[in-house]
């Protein structure tokens, strides 16, 4: 189902607490309509904090028993992890209500703005949030809708996930894994790298091949990237730092927690650590400067560039002993995590939950070998029991799988099923100048738990 979005006054959505769903809530809300919502880990005696920063902006939130679909409610909105058993969906066909898919309803917003449209497998909210930051400082006031909250929104009191600006400019994630990234029809469009996650490289292709197709202004790819570099239309708008393309990263370097490097000549300065965030930068210089954003107000930007949520994110230090917390949950995304912390200390602990059972089983074998090339031979890489986030789905997969086959590699992996014992295990471990990195995602208390992580060392 597709529709304008002014149809609707009144939006319901499922599984409002998500990062995806709600961005989109909070910029209809932002935009005038009428937004409410519910999520399974609302508790009815004690608030979430975002549950408390829904209501503020005047969005109605509810435990997901389905009270809160009303007679006024116009359309309810689910996400592809919303299965037709769910009580919400069921009351809402019972009761006549139309229901629309997330991604479907991103589409329909993103069709009423100039977008600028994020693909790739990994670093998509990094880069949305620096094209986002990037023109705020450019005084453009876009607005935003991504799966990560932006450092400088959450210190306003908001999520952090979506912003409603003043200009036509609308900056978006577009997500391969379900498919809708071929929904967008963007004025920019940006690939940052195609590896095999959630879907097979084949599928994959033919995913972000289509996102070409669908962009009717700029489309540009990470040349760097073999996969990206094929479905290239216009290397003058590329990036990387092979000779050839738009914008030429060189001279990189990690000095603590910044890194410096040159893009075209102008020397950047970015408060984060990897390489791979230099690409990241990349990939925002040659966006902005499609708007018409130059290189040198890019990189005056990028200096107060404040991160996002969980994307190698200092959680603190004590004891000489640094602990991160990161988003990562593919390989290579893993991988890049793992290698930017081996810039900051002697040894890395990564620690890793694997963020569902079938995405373990799609994707242990790559994760093991990637681990196993990356590690040195004083680093150790921890997991833990996978998480489960509720449904049908098949447990017959263990995290062991990973940290035996890393073992046989000649490199050094635990095995920690209960999360909670990594406290007394890194306790007994750790010495002065050691990088504690934990990484993981869908499952919301991992940032908590970072914190109790650092609050044990």
């Amino acid at each position: 189902m597709t529709t304008h979005i002014d149809t609707f006054q009144h939006y319901f959505f499922v599984g409002i607490a998500g990062t995806g769903m709600s961005a989109i809530a909070q910029y209809l809300c932002g935009t005038g309509k009428k937004v409410s919502g519910s999520d399974r880990l609302f508790d009815k005696n004690q608030k979430m904090l975002i549950q408390e920063q829904f209501e503020k902006m005047g969005i109605d939130c509810f435990y997901q028993d389905a009270s809160g679909i009303s007679s006024d409610v116009d359309v309810v909105v689910v996400s592809t992890a919303i299965e037709e058993s769910n009580i919400e969906y069921k009351k809402a066909i019972q009761n006549n209500i139309p229901i629309l898919k997330r991604s479907e309803l991103l589409a329909e917003i993103s069709k009423s703005k100039r977008t600028i449209a994020i693909g790739g497998t990994s670093g998509k909210s990094t880069t949305t949030s620096m094209i986002f930051h990037i023109l705020q400082h450019a005084q453009i006031s876009p607005s935003l809708m991504t799966g990560a909250g932006l450092t400088s929104l959450q210190k306003k009191g908001l999520p952090g996930n979506a912003f409603v600006g003043q200009s036509d400019w609308l900056v978006i994630e577009s997500d391969e894994s379900d498919g809708s990234i071929v929904n967008y029809l963007p004025e920019i469009s940006i690939v940052l790298n195609i590896d095999r996650d959630h879907k097979e490289f084949d599928e994959l292709m033919a995913l972000f091949t289509t996102f070409r197709t669908n962009t009717y202004g700029r489309f540009i790819v990470n040349a760097d990237h073999p996969a990206s570099a094929q479905i290239s239309m216009d290397k003058s708008f590329d990036f990387g730092t092979k000779s050839g393309v738009g914008f030429f990263g060189s001279d990189f370097k990690q000095i603590g927690f910044e890194i410096k490097f040159f893009v075209n000549g102008v020397p950047f300065t970015v408060p984060m650590i990897g390489r791979h965030n230099m690409e990241n930068t990349l990939a925002a210089v040659a966006a902005v400067s499609a708007v018409g954003v130059s290189v040198e107000e890019a990189a005056q930007a990028m200096i107060n560039y404040e991160g996002i949520y969980r994307r190698t994110q200092l959680v603190g230090r004590k004891n000489n002993i640094c602990v991160i917390d990161d988003f990562a949950h593919n390989p290579s995304e893993v991988a890049a995590a793992i290698k930017s912390c081996q810039q900051v200390g002697k040894r890395v602990f990564a620690w890793f939950q694997p963020h569902g059972f079938g995405p373990l089983r799609f994707m242990h074998q790559e994760l093991s070998e990637l681990v196993s090339e990356t590690l040195t031979n004083e680093d150790v890489f921890i997991l833990s029991d996978v998480y489960y986030a509720g449904g049908t789905v098949d447990k017959n997969i263990s995290s062991e799988i990973v940290s035996e086959a890393i073992v046989s590699n000649k490199k050094c992996a635990k095995f920690i099923p209960n999360r909670n014992d990594l406290k007394g295990y890194l306790k007994a471990n750790l010495s002065d100048g050691d990088v504690v990195l934990l990484m993981g995602a869908r499952d919301t208390t991992l940032s908590e738990f970072a914190s109790e992580i650092f609050e044990s060392i």
